[in-house]
């Protein structure tokens, strides 16, 4: 069985080595394509074609991951119908390659390439993206949404904190933030403003600081306003970075532990995370989808292809993959507008197209 493991494993990591390159290379051309736009854009700020390509080079991870699985499920469906059609399946079941023997190796196989894919996607993928925004930083200025910027919420002990951040470097910078502290009854206490700041661990440092109080005394009318300023200031916080980038960036360049914080930290202070609970459950589901689309491939062994008709299967094969994923991201929006179970909704598609594999594979092997 070692020599089948060792023959199966190796066509299929080819296979699907090839299949990636391709579909990357696809995808590299039209970044590529689109960031030479910048290049006449931002050229008076000095980005030249090294920048952009660089900027492109930066994207190979998170393409890598996002079509892995589709990667993987071509691959194995060509390998699987090749051997189908030369008989050399036949002859590796008539050897003792049994039905599940057969379903087992392919999933040693699917635990290396789910590993994989969640190195890339939780780690891998997010560095590149930091290192491609702080890159166009230098250029185009920093990251912003809107034109009132990212607001985040915090509670501290009795306190509750609204910080406003206009603009973010994606990496530890800010700009122009302004902090409005209220009690439990709402009432503003104070607002403290600064033109820089930088994240910090457990603190983030305000330069230039500006802090206005608002102090109500015994009587009603007794209302004290004191300001301060300060050249370095420290608030402390646990906002992190990737909580502020999370407000300006994607939730699906961030890692998963730091995604978990962030989804945590807008429940404590009761605020909506549907949506980063989802993006959450989906980075947790997505790696395995390799399996899915594994067993999805292996149905394929059993099929009786004559001369030209390989070409259909496959073709057939990668509808199924591209349905499932956009059938993941249906899900989604779906479930983020209808406020479905977050771990549901990211698990349904791959629960969903499993049990239609494993249907298949049983009905193909009884038909043996």
């Amino acid at each position: 069985m070692k020599t089948v493991r060792s023959l199966l494993h190796g066509e299929i990591i080819r296979a699907v080595t090839f299949v990636g390159i391709g579909f990357l290379a696809l995808f590299l051309f039209f970044d590529l394509v689109d960031e030479l736009q910048n290049l006449s854009r931002l050229a008076g700020q000095g980005y030249k074609l090294q920048h952009a390509l660089f900027f492109v080079a930066l994207k190979i991870p998170a393409h890598v991951y996002e079509l892995f699985p589709i990667s993987v499920l071509i691959g194995c469906i060509f390998v699987m119908a090749r051997l189908a059609q030369s008989s050399e399946f036949t002859i590796l079941r008539t050897g003792g390659l049994g039905p599940l023997k057969a379903l087992s190796t392919l999933m040693k196989l699917g635990l290396v390439f789910v590993a994989l894919t969640f190195l890339i996607g939780d780690y891998a993928a997010p560095w590149a993206e930091r290192q491609g925004v702080l890159l166009k930083t230098r250029f185009q200025g920093n990251l912003t949404v809107g034109q009132t910027g990212a607001w985040l919420k915090e509670r501290q002990g009795r306190r509750h904190f609204a910080v406003n951040v206009r603009s973010f470097d994606g990496i530890s910078h800010m700009e122009n933030i302004r902090i409005h502290e209220f009690n439990e009854e709402g009432q503003l206490l104070a607002i403290t403003t600064a033109p820089l700041g930088k994240v910090g661990a457990g603190a983030w440092q305000l330069q230039q600081a500006e802090e206005k109080s608002i102090r109500v005394g015994a009587a009603k009318d007794a209302v004290q306003y004191t300001a301060a300023k300060h050249a370095k200031l420290d608030w402390p916080t646990e906002i992190s970075a990737d909580m502020v980038a999370a407000a300006v960036l994607s939730p699906d360049r961030m890692q998963t532990w730091e995604l978990f914080k962030y989804m945590r930290h807008l429940a404590s202070n009761q605020q909506n995370a549907q949506r980063y609970e989802i993006e959450f459950w989906r980075k947790v589901f997505y790696p395995l989808s390799c399996l899915v689309m594994l067993v999805m491939a292996l149905p394929f062994a059993y099929l009786h292809f004559r001369s030209g008709q390989i070409a259909g299967h496959v073709f057939g094969g990668v509808l199924a993959g591209i349905s499932f994923a956009l059938l993941n991201n249906l899900f989604s929006f779906v479930g983020n507008l209808q406020n479905w179970q977050p771990w549901l909704t990211a698990a349904a598609p791959a629960l969903l197209y499993s049990a239609i594999s494993l249907l298949g594979f049983w009905w193909m092997v009884l038909r043996q």
